[in-house]
C-alpha cells in the first residue's frame, strides 16, 4: 500500500507539472464540443451573478480570489469547485451573465483553490466536464489568451484525474470523474492516453456499483439519478463523436433506467428512501430520455431490495433490504421495511426525506422519520461519528403475493434482536383496486417493549380526529379513513424534506407502552394492546393493526 501511495503521488507530481513548450501544441478551441445537457436555474444564476451563490442549504458572497474562504463548509465548498453552477448563469442567458462566468473562470485559472478537495477526482471531473460543456458560453467570443489559458488548465485537470484512476472512493462522484477524464478524451482527441485511460477503468467502476437488478449499491433513488446522469453523458460524448459506447454502460444504462422509473410516484418525482429528495419530474424525465429509449418499469428487484406494487392508481413502495454495505453506507438511512404511498398523483404515505445540513441530514437518517415501527426509541441501524452504519439488519425476510390484483407482503427484519432482544414482523396488504391498504406490526421477542408505529404525511394532506376511533385524512379530492388497534393513536407533528429546505408536516401515530397500560389497568382502564404469551418458546408477541381505506363520499369541511 505506501508504495502504491508513492507511485500515485509522483504521478500526481507529474501531471500538475507545467506543459513543455507552454502548451503551444494545445487546441487553440475543443476538437469537438462538448454539451451541457441539462437546464439550469435562472433565480441561482442570477442570484451568482449579483455575487451570491446558495449550494447544499447554504449561501456565501463569491467572486475572484475567494475561492478558499475559510468561511465556506464543505459541502458548499464542493459546489462551488466543481463548477456546477455554469449552468445557472448559462440560464440567465444575459452579457452580463457570460461575463460573470468567464471572470470567474479566469480567476480560477489564474488562482486557483489550494484546498485539498480541488484536488478530489470527483470534484476535478465535474469542473472540466462543466468548463467543456459551457465553453461557447462564455469562452467562445473570449479573447485569443483566455481560450489558451482554458485549454492548457483543461490538459492539465485531465492528466490529473488520469493520475488519480482509480478513484480511492468509490460511488457515484467516482463515475463524475471519469465523465470529465472522457470529456477531456473528446475535446483533444490527438492526446490518446485520456481515453484508454478512460476505457481502462470505466468498466470496473460501473461493474463495482450497479447490482445486478440494476440499482445503484447505495439504494437511493436520488444516487441513482445521479449515477444515470452521469452515464448518460458519457453515451451523448460518446454518441457525438462516434465511438462505441463501453459494453458496461451501455448494460448498466439498459438496466437502471428500470429502476429509476420504478422509484417514481404519479406526480413524477422520486420516493424519499435513503436520503433522496423529490427532485424536478421534468429533470427526471430529461435524464430517462437522454440515457434509454425504453419506457420499462422495473417491479422486482431482489439485489437493491425495494418492492414496487401497483394496484389500479394506488403505488405502494416498500424498502425490504439492508442498509447500503461499508464504503457505500454514508448517506444510508436506518428505514429497513418502511414505506410509502401514494394514490394518483397525490402522495399520502412518505418518509421524511433527506437532510441538506448537517443536523437534519443526522436527524432523518433515523427510524423515526421513516414510515416504520420504532422500537424503544431507537433505529434499526446505528450510525458511527464517520456517518458510516456501525449496525444493521442481519438478515430482512420477505414473501409477497399476487392474487387477482392485491398484493400480500409478509416482511421481518432482526436489527432491533441485540438492542431490545425482539425480531420485527410486517405485513402488507394492498387491494386489487387500490382503495385499501392493511398492515399488522408485530414485534416477537422475550419480554414487552415499547414501541411507536409511525406513518408521516405529505404536507399536501390534513389529517383531523373523526371522533370515532378513526381519523379522516383529506388529500386534495381523494378522502381516506385510518384506524387502528393495539395502541393509542395520535395526530403529531413531523416534518417533511422533499425539496432542500424542511416544511412541516403531519404524522399518524400508534404508541404502544407496557408501563402505561400496566399503570392504566391498576387504575381500571387503559388501552387494548394486542398481546400473545404463547408465541414459540413461550415468547411474547405484541401486535397492531391499522388499516386506510378510501372514502366515496366529501367527509372533511
Amino acid at each position: 500500500m505506501p508504495l502504491k501511495r508513492l507511485a500515485r503521488g509522483a504521478r500526481l507530481s507529474f501531471a500538475r507539472l507545467p506543459l513543455l513548450g507552454g502548451g503551444r501544441r494545445l487546441p487553440v478551441a475543443p476538437v469537438h464540443n462538448v454539451r451541457d445537457l441539462w437546464p439550469g436555474d435562472p433565480a441561482a444564476g442570477a442570484q451568482l451573478a449579483r455575487g451570491s451563490l446558495t449550494w447544499a442549504g447554504y449561501t456565501h458572497p463569491v467572486g475572484p480570489g475567494q475561492w478558499d474562504s475559510p468561511d465556506f463548509e464543505p459541502a458548499f465548498r464542493e459546489g462551488l469547485l466543481s463548477f456546477r453552477w455554469l449552468r445557472d448563469l448559462r440560464a440567465v442567458g444575459t452579457d452580463a451573465a457570460r461575463l460573470k462566468a468567464r471572470a470567474l473562470v479566469d480567476d480560477w485559472l489564474h488562482h486557483p483553490s489550494q484546498d485539498p478537495l480541488a484536488l478530489e477526482c470527483g470534484v476535478i471531473g465535474a469542473r472540466v466536464a462543466a468548463w467543456l460543456g459551457h465553453y461557447d458560453f462564455f469562452a467562445a467570443s473570449a479573447s485569443d489568451s483566455f481560450r489558451q489559458r482554458l485549454m492548457a488548465r483543461i490538459l492539465v485537470e485531465g492528466r490529473t484525474i488520469a493520475a488519480l484512476m482509480p478513484p480511492e472512493r468509490h460511488g457515484w462522484q467516482s463515475l463524475t470523474a471519469l465523465k470529465g477524464l472522457l470529456a477531456v478524451a473528446v475535446a483533444m482527441p490527438e492526446y490518446t492516453g485520456f481515453l484508454t485511460r478512460y476505457r481502462r477503468y470505466i468498466d470496473n467502476e460501473v461493474e463495482s456499483q450497479i447490482l445486478p437488478d440494476g440499482w445503484h449499491i447505495e439504494r437511493s433513488p436520488e444516487v441513482q439519478l445521479r449515477a444515470v446522469r452521469e452515464l448518460a453523458e458519457m453515451r451523448a460524448m460518446m454518441q457525438a463523436v462516434q465511438h462505441a459506447l463501453p459494453h458496461a454502460v451501455a448494460i448498466a444504462l439498459d438496466k437502471m433506467c428500470p429502476v429509476l422509473r420504478a422509484m417514481r410516484h404519479g406526480d413524477g418525482g422520486l420516493a424519499l428512501f435513503n436520503g433522496s429528495h423529490e427532485r424536478s419530474a421534468t429533470l427526471i424525465e430529461m435524464v430517462l430520455s437522454q440515457a434509454t429509449r425504453t419506457r420499462v418499469v422495473a417491479h422486482s428487484m431482489p439485489d437493491g431490495g425495494f418492492m414496487r406494487m401497483q394496484a389500479i392508481r394506488s403505488l405502494l413502495l416498500v424498502d425490504v433490504g439492508i442498509p447500503a454495505p461499508p464504503e457505500y453506507d454514508r448517506n444510508a438511512h436506518a428505514g429497513t421495511l418502511s414505506f410509502e404511498f401514494s394514490c394518483a398523483r397525490q402522495r399520502l404515505i412518505v418518509n421524511c426525506g433527506g437532510g441538506v445540513l448537517p443536523a437534519w441530514k443526522e436527524a432523518l437518517r433515523q427510524t423515526a422519520a421513516h414510515s416504520v415501527v420504532v422500537v424503544e426509541d431507537m433505529s434499526s441501524s446505528e450510525f458511527g461519528p464517520d456517518g458510516t452504519v456501525r449496525r444493521r439488519p442481519a438478515h430482512v425476510g420477505v414473501d409477497h403475493a399476487v392474487a387477482e390484483g392485491a398484493h400480500w407482503l409478509n416482511l421481518s427484519h432482526d436489527g432491533y434482536h441485540p438492542s431490545a432482544g425482539v425480531t420485527y414482523y410486517r405485513r402488507l396488504y394492498l387491494g386489487g383496486d387500490g382503495e385499501i391498504l392493511r398492515g399488522e406490526e408485530m414485534l416477537e421477542g422475550e419480554r414487552e417493549v415499547a414501541f411507536v408505529l409511525r406513518l408521516h404525511l405529505h404536507p399536501s394532506v390534513n389529517a383531523v380526529d373523526a371522533q370515532d376511533g378513526s381519523i379522516l385524512l383529506e388529500a386534495g379530492e381523494q378522502h381516506w379513513r385510518f384506524r387502528a388497534a393495539g395502541g393509542e393513536v395520535a395526530i403529531e407533528d413531523s416534518v417533511y424534506s422533499g425539496g432542500q429546505v424542511p416544511q412541516p408536516t403531519l404524522q399518524l401515530v400508534v404508541r404502544v407502552d407496557p408501563a402505561r397500560r400496566q399503570h392504566d389497568a391498576e387504575e381500571g382502564g387503559g388501552t387494548a394492546l394486542l398481546t400473545q404469551a404463547d408465541g414459540p418458546m413461550g415468547k411474547v408477541r405484541q401486535v397492531v393493526r391499522w388499516a386506510f381505506r378510501r372514502e366515496k363520499l366529501l367527509l372533511l369541511t
